[in-house]
């Protein structure tokens, strides 16, 4: 045993045999504090108890380094009291001690780790570093001093040095990068340290890796260990990669595709499906692709060579780590599942966060955690165990039987199987029915009575679904324990769970009206060959909750970057909305770092003042006629952007006639893949881009390509969106009024956006037209254009704004 000297002050010495006194010998529970050399500096009396026993305090753990207490008979053996007290204060790293009442030994049960001594960011160097007289003025030959950049990132530092939550909105142009990445690395790299920098987009990532954090590390004058993290369905997996060359259950062009693959992964450095000089078949990648329930982990023959394990190692040792939000929300929901926030999970375990497009958080984590379920999921699991394709029966089941000692069960499997797909085909008609007339319905109140067929076709289905999975259950009991590892029983063991998940989905769609914090509903979608397939989706009404007690709270730091937070000049809507209203409001800082572009000498904003309004009928006929003459006026070298999918085709359909004899090449939205189309508008200078949806956000056109951005309405929500209409109705039971406390923080937050596009650097100069005259009408307008950068501003008759525009952009 240690001398207590060792462990103690001597006045602690003291105030320990003191406290024992007091208690007339019995046992007594203090908590103590460590001073730099991990000697307890100070101690403080919890509860006292009689010879052989002493209540623990729980509110006096939160914040004590050790727990000391006393056994009078002078035996110091730990009781299975005390090691299970231990055993959870480890996970605390909180230090356990027992003594005798003389304090002449002692008994360490747990070693307390003790707290390191943090290096804080230094401000002063970020402002040198940053500033006219630093290295980044020394290497870049256009560099330009730029406060708010530096003012940013010295509140980072202070919210690195005080473990605080950072919202900060900086103006397109701030080089928020920069000011997040320099005391980010900093902190990592003197404190041993990890911090995660998670991202909306993969453009983002890339500029990060490849551009920005090299930048950043010849500032700081040392290398700072980074790594991209994807998802591990972006990485093949060799295991299932192998199954599928042997499978003859493929499509010959399917085998020509899985054979140039192998060839690639021969000599691919990670495995990475981005790495491949052609985009694989869905179906095919699925069947090949890294799955973590269907990962054996070290039982792989593969386990050595596994693309996902190498990336997981390089991480383990890295200071900076880029995802994107859905796999940051994969690792949360790991942990919040129950390993907690010291451990591995998806990721190495990190204290640290930083959201860039923190705009997007509440979309990000609603998708994230949404659950759904379609024919295409359902079939793709039941077909791990038994399907027929070109005359063939193949699937797990027959290998499972063999290899089980309980054996008969194929046929009932069989016929299961087919009865899963019987009343799944039931289900998918009763809901088309439902979904005739629209393509989105919402089960509440108000549609409960047309529910009920659905609702018992989705017991039947859920009855059948466990039906099946009992008689594979029974099958995978009877194997032994020496098979029980091979990768037949492990990717039915997958498969399984999946389909479990579609019974579970089920059950809560019946359950619906107990489950309040969900929106229950269901879409219409298109197959390729032009039928239709509904989805069933069950959403969490609100990520405030979760986003609080996942992230906010048990997190360090948690900085939160983006251009769009704000509504007018508050951050209220989004701190709401993310949950960060509901933490102690002394850990929150906020702050607004404008842009520093010249707008108001660069930019014109019109809005024609005789448009007529959006519902009136005359509207859409005017609104092609005006985008046709303002494209003309412009040149082309426009972004138009929709609210509606129908608007926009016959806009570009009447565009695309027009503006064809003069050259203008006009590009829609669905014509091809997203970034390809994007890089056709961007490398043709006189093209038009007529997009919706995601376009508002994330397109990155600077230069001439880019001299116009038409928007055609205000971006708010369609009415009969169901998550959007199901938060309306809880605002309003709430007594709150759902347009002001949602739709028009929404669509102000989008529009912000969608205005955004046109100015990309500081010598970017163009138009911002808006053909929706609700700014001018409606008392909600001005909340709009106080959202937006002080501009040259323009309001009069369609023509006149044309003639305008014309001597805007080329006198």
């Amino acid at each position: 045993m240690p001398k207590t000297s060792s462990v103690f002050s001597d006045a602690v010495c003291q105030s320990i045999r003191d406290a024992i006194r007091d208690a007339e010998g019995n046992e007594v529970f203090l908590t103590g504090v460590l001073d730099r050399n991990a000697l307890v500096c100070d101690v403080r009396v919890a509860s006292r108890g009689h010879e052989s026993a002493v209540p623990v305090v729980p509110a006096a753990l939160e914040t004590a380094e050790v727990l000391i207490h006393n056994h009078p008979s002078g035996r110091l053996a730990p009781s299975e009291a005390d090691l299970g007290i231990a055993s959870r204060m480890a996970e605390r790293g909180t230090g356990f001690y027992i003594v005798n009442n003389e304090v002449t030994e002692v008994y360490v049960v747990i070693e307390p780790v003790q707290i390191k001594e943090r290096v804080l960011v230094d401000t002063d160097w970020l402002r040198h570093v940053l500033g006219e007289s630093g290295p980044l003025a020394e290497t870049s030959r256009y560099y330009e001093e730029r406060p708010t950049q530096i003012e940013l990132s010295c509140s980072i530092a202070r919210a690195f040095n005080e473990g605080k939550i950072g919202v900060f909105e900086a103006g397109t142009g701030t080089g928020k990068s920069y000011a997040y990445l320099l005391p980010a690395m900093l902190w990592a790299l003197h404190n041993k340290d990890r911090v995660v920098i998670s991202t909306g987009t993969i453009n983002l990532q890339q500029q990060l890796i490849e551009k920005d954090i090299p930048a950043a590390e010849s500032l700081i004058g040392s290398p700072v260990k980074t790594i991209l993290m994807k998802g591990r369905q972006n990485y093949v997996c060799r295991r299932r990669l192998a199954e599928a060359l042997a499978d003859r259950d493929l499509f010959d062009d399917e085998v020509a595709e899985l054979e140039t693959i192998a060839e690639w992964v021969a000599r691919s450095p990670d495995g990475s499906r981005s790495d491949l000089s052609f985009m694989p078949k869905e179906q095919v990648w699925s069947r090949i692709c890294s799955e973590s329930d269907a990962c054996m982990g070290i039982r792989c023959a593969f386990h050595e060579e596994c693309f996902v394990m190498r990336v997981r190692k390089e991480a383990a040792t890295s200071h900076i780590i880029i995802v994107n939000h859905h796999l940051l929300f994969a690792d949360l929901e790991v942990r919040m599942g129950g390993v907690g926030y010291d451990d591995t999970a998806v990721l190495p375990p990190f204290h640290h966060i930083i959201f860039d497009e923190a705009h997007g958080i509440e979309d990000a984590a609603t998708s994230f955690f949404s659950e759904y379920f379609t024919r295409f999921r359902m079939h793709k699991q039941v077909s791990v165990f038994y399907r027929i394709r070109r005359g063939s029966i193949s699937g797990h089941l027959l290998t499972l039987e063999r290899l089980s000692s309980s054996s008969g069960h194929v046929q009932d499997a069989v016929s299961a199987v087919q009865k899963i797909k019987d009343v799944f085909a039931s289900v998918e008609e009763i809901a088309l029915s439902m979904l005739s007339a629209s393509t989105s319905w919402r089960l509440r109140e108000s549609t409960s009575g047309e529910a009920a067929r659905l609702l018992e076709a989705m017991a039947l289905l859920r009855a059948e679904i466990a039906g099946f999975t009992g008689i594979i259950r029974e099958i995978l009991d009877g194997i032994d324990e020496e098979d029980q590892n091979e990768p037949v029983v492990w990717e039915s063991k997958f498969a399984l769970r999946r389909l479990e998940f579609v019974g579970i989905l089920c059950q809560h769609f019946i359950e619906w009206s107990e489950r309040r914090e969900s929106v229950f509903w269901m879409e219409r979608l298109k197959t390729r060959d032009g039928g239709f397939y509904p989805r069933f989706v069950q959403t969490p009404l609100s990520v405030a909750p979760m986003m609080k007690e996942g992230v906010f709270e048990p997190f360090n730091t948690v900085l939160c970057v983006s251009a769009t937070l704000r509504i007018g000049t508050s951050f209220g809507y989004w701190l709401k909305r993310n949950g960060v209203s509901l933490v102690e409001q002394d850990r929150v800082l906020t702050g607004v770092y404008d842009s520093p572009f010249p707008y108001d000498r660069n930019v014109l904003f019109c809005i024609p003042s005789d448009a007529p309004l959006p519902e009136e009928n005359s509207y859409q006929i005017w609104l092609e006629h005006a985008i046709v003459s303002l494209l003309q006026s412009s040149a082309g070298r426009a972004l138009v952007l929709f609210t509606s999918y129908e608007s926009l085709r016959t806009a570009c359909s009447r565009a695309r006639e027009a503006l064809s004899p003069l050259g203008i090449q006009v590009y829609r939205q669905g014509d091809d893949d997203r970034s390809r189309l994007l890089e056709a508008f961007k490398n043709d200078e006189s093209s038009v881009l007529f997009a919706t949806d995601s376009f508002w956000a994330g397109v990155d056109a600077p230069g001439d390509t880019l001299s116009h951005v038409i928007l055609a309405k205000l971006p708010f929500k369609v009415p009969n969106d169901p998550v959007h209409a199901a938060r309306s109705e809880a605002l309003e039971m709430a007594g709150l009024n759902p347009f002001m406390e949602l739709s028009l923080p929404e669509a102000v937050v989008r529009f912000r956006q969608g205005f955004g596009r046109l100015i990309r650097r500081k010598t970017d100069r163009g138009v911002v037209t808006v053909l929706d005259r609700r700014l001018l009408t409606k008392t909600y307008g001005s909340l709009f254009t106080s959202s937006v950068p002080e501009t040259r501003r323009l309001t009069e008759p369609l023509q006149d704004c044309l003639s305008h525009i014309e001597t805007f952009l080329y006198n």
